[in-house]
């Protein structure tokens, strides 16, 4: 709390960036471009001259709290990009956009905790996990791509920005999960849309490098196989790629269809099927509805022909999801439930981006595991006198035993979760600015007796964050 407060005088001083959490499937909004100029013209000049720059800059602070004699962490980055998108040219643009970070103040990240030689595992995010010791040469060239438009549809080449069920922005650090590749938007009408392409690069959240897509699995902590040893996948998942598509079907405005297929070349296959329902009520209120269901299933060797190399050692898994809520102009509530069934573990590349779960909440994950029934209840409230919200999430999850390797890759404890998140967007003179602060706090939810090592960074433990934002 010490250090919450000493950090408060700092954010009105630094002037700073976006909250990255979005809801998967919205398009990217990370540097919030203005207006595009639309008129096309002959002359290539034109173009460039009336293309549009954005500017974004951010100020992250973060700090975790352990229980007892456990190592704590603290972390302040800042930093800042521009992006430069041209007008169209006989339907073509061309985009680039770079972001600098720097580490003004943290932890030492090298340092283990001296009970359990643990690691740190949030605040190292915000910077270069590659190179923690780096804190002043921290940047990226995110995006560099070549887009071509017509009617209400693109298709875009290059380094860029998708949002979706399995490779998206993920939740909040200083910068998003970025891609290389080839990517579509189409749109037939108001009721029918698609999106879809291939990928050969990624670069994920808190790296400044591009990565082949084997090469990327395993860059962030890689757990334990199914037999209990460090799993061993990392710079041995041999793909040449990812194959993806994503229909949005709206046979009426109460009821839209997703479906999602995401071939990664020997390694696995991913489906999705989700339906989202509303009803309207009178005086602006809404019930709305959902069901997902996940089908994941190996393909070629998993990866590896050597079982020890394998990222995909099971057949396969399935996750089964709904929710109910009501929603005014003012509120919004959800129940939420999910099932990882027993038969294998839950994979997807944690680089590559978040839980598509009606229960996911920002810090935690359940990839990697089988066997978990998860409940959440969530309630945001919006303020528009003051320009501002908080929202409320409690969570519960219930998952197989530390110890049990085959269903538990990581070692997670079953835990109870509370965030809270509040929201506030200046006006007049420090209009583009908008400050959010997270307050997280988990609790060992059943397992007595536990080692250490499955306490710290993972269950009875609290987490500030505080973000400014600004763009222009």
């Amino acid at each position: 709390m010490i250090r919450v407060f000493i950090v408060i005088p700092l954010l009105l001083a630094v002037v700073t960036l976006r909250a990255q959490h979005q809801e998967i499937g919205e398009d990217p909004l990370i540097w919030k471009t203005r207006e595009k100029n639309e008129v096309d013209s002959n002359a290539i000049l034109h173009a460039f001259r009336n293309g549009r720059a954005s500017g974004h800059l951010r100020y992250f602070f973060m700090d975790t709290q352990n229980e007892g004699d456990l190592t704590n962490y603290f972390a302040h980055a800042a930093g800042g990009g521009l992006k430069f998108e041209t007008a169209r040219y006989k339907g073509f643009q061309m985009g680039i956009s770079g972001f600098f970070i720097f580490n003004i103040g943290s932890s030492d990240f090298l340092k283990t905790d001296q009970r359990t030689g643990q690691y740190n595992r949030y605040e190292i995010g915000l910077f270069d996990i590659g190179d923690p010791t780096n804190k002043r040469d921290i940047d990226r060239l995110e995006e560099l791509y070549l887009k071509y438009n017509w009617k209400n549809s693109s298709i875009t080449f290059g380094k860029q920005l998708i949002n979706t069920p399995f490779i998206n922005l993920q939740d909040g650090r200083m910068r998003p999960t970025e891609v290389n590749g080839l990517w579509s938007n189409i749109k037939f009408n108001t009721a029918l849309q698609a999106e879809g392409g291939l990928i050969y690069q990624i670069s994920p959240r808190g790296t400044v490098d591009w990565y082949r897509i084997g090469e990327s699995i395993g860059i962030y902590n890689s757990g334990v196989d199914i037999t209990g040893r460090p799993s061993n996948y990392s710079g041995h998942t041999e793909t040449k790629g990812i194959l993806m598509a994503g229909i949005t079907y709206r046979p009426r405005s109460s009821l839209t269809i997703h479906l999602w297929e995401m071939l990664t070349e020997n390694v696995f296959n991913a489906a999705m099927v989700q339906v989202d329902a509303e009803r309207k009520l009178p005086n602006d209120q809404q019930l709305i509805a959902g069901v997902q269901l996940i089908r994941i299933d190996r393909v070629g060797d998993g990866g590896n022909e050597d079982p020890s190399k394998q990222y995909m050692q099971q057949k396969g898994a399935t996750t089964i999801g709904a929710r109910v809520g009501w929603e005014n102009k003012k509120w919004k509530t959800s129940l939420n439930y999910n099932r990882i069934t027993r038969e294998g573990r839950y994979l997807m590349p944690r680089e590559w981006g978040r839980d598509p779960f009606f229960t996911f909440m920002p810090r935690e994950r359940n990839e990697g595991l089988a066997d978990v029934h998860a409940w959440v209840a969530k309630a945001q409230r919006s303020f528009p006198e003051i320009n501002g919200s908080v929202g409320i999430a409690v969570g519960r999850y219930r998952l197989p035993n530390v110890l049990d390797a085959s269903r538990n890759k990581y070692g997670l404890p079953s835990y109870d979760q509370l965030n809270v998140d509040i929201r506030y967007y200046f006006k007049k003179l420090l209009k583009g600015m908008d400050m959010q602060v997270l307050y997280v706090y988990k609790k060992n939810g059943q397992e007595a007796n536990l080692d250490k090592r499955f306490i710290i960074n993972r269950v009875n433990m609290s987490q500030w964050n505080i973000v400014l934002n600004y763009n222009f």
